[in-house]
């Protein structure tokens, strides 16, 4: 790792050098983010699992604009066009954009303008008009010696056209001045769109686009990618520029340096470059930028729903009744024992008629009493609250939880690969109603089975770069699912593929070895798994446990490297392990400063200390069991007003979605997330969190139904007082002289508002 590397990210990301040098380290070796952030504290100075991310993302970034540096260069050697003071210029770029514009006039291009001009012999009359050192020449008298019927210049308009072309061409790839212009569209540009000719009805859905500007540093991100996904499906045309005169104004002032005749020839290329080269290059390196940005926060956004809903509480080793609600084709009920595993399926009728209501209350009864069931999870599709009514009114013992459970991406589980293998000799819907039942027991190990993409919980996931997208997801369930910890003898292959050091490979390996040999009795049993080495066991083997081992710390977070630690803090205090991980007395009476040396210090011992009090502890909150209103089972039960409990199902940029209950989550916008201004939704308001709402509105039409978190949603907005001198609040704008308050605050609900409903609906018909 480059030593400038280095400096650059401990600068950027405000950390010591020697930190960044650690997990460069480290991560170089082979260590995973979660094994450096919890088992090497003392090498990274104790960094957590974002430091460490954004350390090897920015690495990752600094590599490849130095493999961009060295392609250049080698191009550049080649063609025998690097000098030496280009190549210093290309070592000292310090941004992408930067170097490609070192390189943009050397780079390989297909014939332009300015190159036929340059073939007819035209660059001396090109650099002579550019120089402008005598403001009094005539531009056509100097032509005239170019003229050349030969060359292909027949008149000496003609030779002063095309060296305007090599003018205009010097303009558009001079580096500093397209470092300029990048400053003015991003301080000055406005972002604009407009319907596509013929699209008025085709592309409805995208209205509130067809007439419509703001500046690009204040656009968010989800209007951003619904413009640019308007225009990708052709009902829009977007423009990105700053204002004409300001961006002519930058050119005028770099390169017309007189007044006269050969400088109004300057302004005329300048003109031509701004709109035929360097506007066109500008926006689309903008979009680009403009796009990454979106990108980065619509992620952002996926990624902390994801991280909420996979650390939602599980209701833990209990048996459970799973339920996957229907009409006609009645109900598919499942039985799980406490470890998950499928012992019974049937189908029960209780919503087609009083006689098949009777039978299935009794069989209902029957079946709780003979699997002893604990808890009843009901998906929370079609027919999930006639369903629930049904149970709860079935005289069920108080002692069995009943849980409606969101069954989002269960369909995709259960026609997936995972689930064949899983039940090769069950349908459809077995599957589904086993993943229903699995979520409540444990939300993290079902979860894993399914791409996040189709968990439903997430802004824009098709639209922005599938590659970083991955990588985020990716990261955050890895992060949550050895955060949590993993039952070695119990998970999935699924799940042991999100392990620390594990890859889908080894996960089969010891699934493959369990199977075959029987449960694990110890963590070192793992190097008995094929293909399974030093070091995937180091970095493994602390986020697995096995919690009936006969050593007490193979069911904790301590890792094995560690055990010789509590071994000598075991002697000393003269107890067994097990009196220390009983006795909080004894643990008090340890000095960790005895035992700090060699890899271990402070931060270690000080893990252990509190992992030996609560050995496997899981981070997860407690199950609490919520209940949708009585009498609250369909959009038509919904009156303006009526106050109801729900449950966040989606954080968007634009506000949240809540299920109240009805088949159809409605709409918390932004600004109605509290009583005061909110920014950013996730400062309010994370998915799986229980909420009281007020409805405003409910269109049976259009299927929506917008809520309110205020205390007082009704209440007219209290108009701020002007005060002298005080600068007016932007805000986008619409060129359409009919965009007021109320009505920009209804803009941002309303176009995507349709597509994730639509989309939610999809979903849970699936």
């Amino acid at each position: 790792m480059p030593d400038q590397h280095v400096d650059i990210v401990a600068r950027e990301l405000g950390l010591k050098p020697s930190q960044v040098a650690a997990t460069a380290a480290l991560l170089a070796e082979g260590s995973t983010v979660p094994f450096i952030a919890r088992y090497r504290k003392e090498a990274t100075g104790t960094l957590d699992e974002v430091a460490i991310t954004s350390i090897r993302d920015r690495l990752d970034q600094l590599d490849q604009l130095d493999k961009r540096r060295e392609a250049i260069i080698e191009s550049l050697t080649e063609r025998e066009l690097l000098t030496e003071e280009l190549s210093e210029r290309i070592a000292a770029a310090a941004t992408l954009a930067e170097l490609e514009d070192i390189y943009l006039p050397f780079r390989p291009k297909r014939r332009t303008r300015a190159m036929v001009a340059r073939e007819k012999g035209l660059e001396p009359l090109a650099e002579l008009i550019l120089a402008q050192s005598d403001p009094s020449l005539d531009p056509l008298a100097a032509a005239v010696e170019y003229v050349s019927v030969e060359k292909g210049v027949e008149s000496a308009e003609d030779a002063l056209a095309g060296a305007r072309d090599i003018i205009a061409e010097t303009i558009a790839e001079d580096a500093d001045t397209r470092a300029e212009m990048r400053k003015l569209y991003r301080s000055k540009g406005i972002i604009s769109s407009a319907v596509a000719k013929d699209h008025e009805e085709e592309g409805a859905k995208f209205r509130d686009y067809f007439e419509w500007e703001e500046p690009l540093h204040a656009a968010p991100s989800h209007r951003i990618l619904a413009m640019f996904r308007g225009e990708d499906e052709g009902h829009l045309k977007v423009k990105i520029a700053p204002p004409d005169e300001e961006a002519l104004a930058v050119l005028s002032r770099r390169f017309v340096k007189a007044e006269g005749p050969v400088s109004q020839q300057v302004e005329a290329a300048a003109t031509d470059s701004y709109k035929r080269l360097l506007g066109p290059s500008m926006e689309t390196e903008t979009r680009n930028e403009l796009k990454a940005r979106a990108d980065e926060e619509a992620i952002k956004v996926f990624t902390q729903n994801l991280r909420e809903l996979l650390m939602s509480p599980p209701l833990g080793r209990k048996s459970v009744l799973a339920i996957d609600p229907g009409f006609r084709t009645g109900c598919k009920v499942v039985w799980l024992d406490a470890q998950g595993t499928l012992l019974q399926h049937d189908t029960i009728y209780p919503h087609t008629g009083e006689a098949k209501e009777r039978e299935a209350t009794a069989a209902l009864l029957a079946l709780c009493a003979r699997f002893d069931i604990q808890a009843i999870a009901i998906g929370n599709g079609t027919g999930s609250r006639e369903t629930e009514r049904f149970v709860k009114a079935a005289g069920l013992p108080d002692s069995i939880q009943v849980v409606v459970v969101s069954e989002s991406g269960a369909s995709v589980y259960s026609a997936s690969e995972a689930a064949r293998d899983e039940f090769p000799e069950h349908d459809v819907t077995v599957r589904g109603a086993v993943s229903i039942g699995r979520r409540l027991m444990d939300p993290l190990a079902e979860l894993v089975k399914i791409d996040p993409k189709a968990i439903g919980v997430g802004q824009y996931q098709h639209d922005v770069d599938q590659t970083a997208l991955r990588q985020a997801l990716d990261d955050t369930v890895v992060s949550c699912v050895n955060g949590v910890g993993v039952d070695l003898n119990r998970a999935s292959k699924q799940l042991l593929t999100h392990v620390s050091g594990l890859s889908r490979r080894l996960a089969e390996h010891v699934v493959t070895h369990r199977e075959s040999n029987g449960p694990f009795r110890r963590r070192q049993d793992l190097m008995a798994v094929p293909h399974l080495g030093p070091k995937a066991f180091e970095q493994a083997a602390g986020f697995l446990r096995i919690p009936d081992a006969e050593n007490p710390l193979d069911r904790s977070a301590v890792h094995p490297e560690s055990y010789d630690v509590v071994e000598a803090i075991v002697a000393d205090l003269g107890c067994t392990l097990e009196e220390l991980m009983a006795s909080e007395t004894l643990r008090r009476q340890i000095d960790a400063q005895r035992y700090v040396g060699g890899s271990v210090g402070l931060p270690t011992l000080q893990d252990i200390i509190q992992e030996l009090g609560k050995p496997g502890r899981d981070p997860r909150d407690e199950l609490e069991v919520f209940a949708f209103a009585e009498g609250v089972e369909k959009m038509e039960d919904l009156e303006r007003g009526m106050k109801l409990p729900g449950i966040v199902t989606n954080v968007t940029h634009f506000g949240a979605f809540v299920d109240v209950g009805v088949h159809q989550d409605g709409l918390v916008h932004v600004s109605h997330l509290a009583d005061r201004f909110v920014k950013d939704p996730t400062e309010v308001v994370k998915v799986q969190q229980k909420v009281e709402v007020t409805v405003l509105e409910v269109d049976l039409a259009r299927q929506r139904i917008s809520l309110s978190m205020k205390s007082d949603p009704f209440a007219e907005p209290k108009r701020s007082q002007k005060t002298s001198g005080s600068k007016k609040p932007s805000k986008p704008k619409q060129k359409q002289t009919s965009a007021k308050p109320r009505r920009q605050e209804k803009d941002d609900q309303a176009g995507w508002f349709k597509e994730a409903m639509r989309k939610a609906r999809e979903d849970k018909k699936r």
